[in-house]
């Protein structure tokens, strides 16, 4: 592998021609970073080679498709569970005072804001982030049971129901967050939030802040429906490692 960008482009077509000539595989580095290989054709311009990028769709057919199958699959997933959410809403109730379900006002698809739910977990349910929630000594045994396993967030197949969420997006975000965000990450909101997304199945839960969001961005710039249903298959490993750590 030859890295372009540490040598001139004399010195990488010398090595290019002596190590082909030779018979040896060579791949060519490239500055590009964060972009999905499927996007990327190499075309000729006279005898110089250029990399096109193929733009992501995120309108007409290809929206509507993702659309039809978060209805479809998100109504589907609400019936096939209704059992275990009525159990789990059962518990909360005999075991703790308060709702059973606890509401976040989040931000959604180019800025507009709806109501995240969750089943309660804690005694006094704050208007606070996942991260503080996660903390909160108020957790009640219950709700500890259910944010283990993540079954406190399947009320929020109602949301992808009402068009709120997807079934796959970014990390919801409060719009306290969003203030302190720099411009480059508002492109997040081009899309709805999703349930699951590459922040879920990335397999580390000591990442930064940093770290989610490009995953997230990464998301929005090279989504496809191909996409959407790789994350869905490995987001259920994905909370067994996490219910293991």
């Amino acid at each position: 592998m030859i890295a372009t960008t540490a040598v001139d482009h004399q010195t990488s077509n010398r090595l290019l021609r002596q190590l082909t000539n030779a018979g040896v595989h060579v791949e060519l580095s490239s500055s590009l970073r964060d972009i999905a290989a499927r996007r990327l054709t190499v075309r000729p311009v006279g005898r110089f080679p250029i990399v096109y990028v193929e733009p992501t769709e995120r309108r007409g057919w290809r929206a509507a498709a993702k659309r039809l199958f978060d209805v479809v699959v998100g109504g589907a997933l609400l019936v096939v569970l209704a059992p275990l959410l009525s159990a789990a809403a059962i518990a909360i109730k005999a075991t703790s005072r308060g709702p059973v379900l606890a509401r976040q006002r989040c931000v959604g698809r180019l800025g507009s804001s709806f109501n995240l739910l969750r089943l309660r977990t804690t005694v006094d349910d704050p208007d606070a982030p996942d991260g503080e929630l996660c903390r909160d000594p108020q957790v009640t045994g219950v709700g500890r049971l259910l944010r283990r396993y993540s079954l406190d967030e399947l009320p929020q197949l109602w949301n992808v129901l009402r068009g709120d969420m997807s079934l796959v997006g970014p990390r919801p975000a409060l719009a306290s967050q969003i203030a302190e965000w720099e411009s480059e990450l508002h492109a997040r909101l081009w899309v709805r939030p999703g349930i699951t997304g590459m922040w879920q199945v990335s397999g580390r839960s000591d990442r930064r802040f940093e770290d989610d969001a490009r995953l997230d961005l990464y998301y929005v710039e090279n989504w496809s429906l191909w996409t959407d249903l790789a994350i869905l298959a490995r987001t259920l490993p994905a909370v067994l490692r996490a219910r293991d750590d």
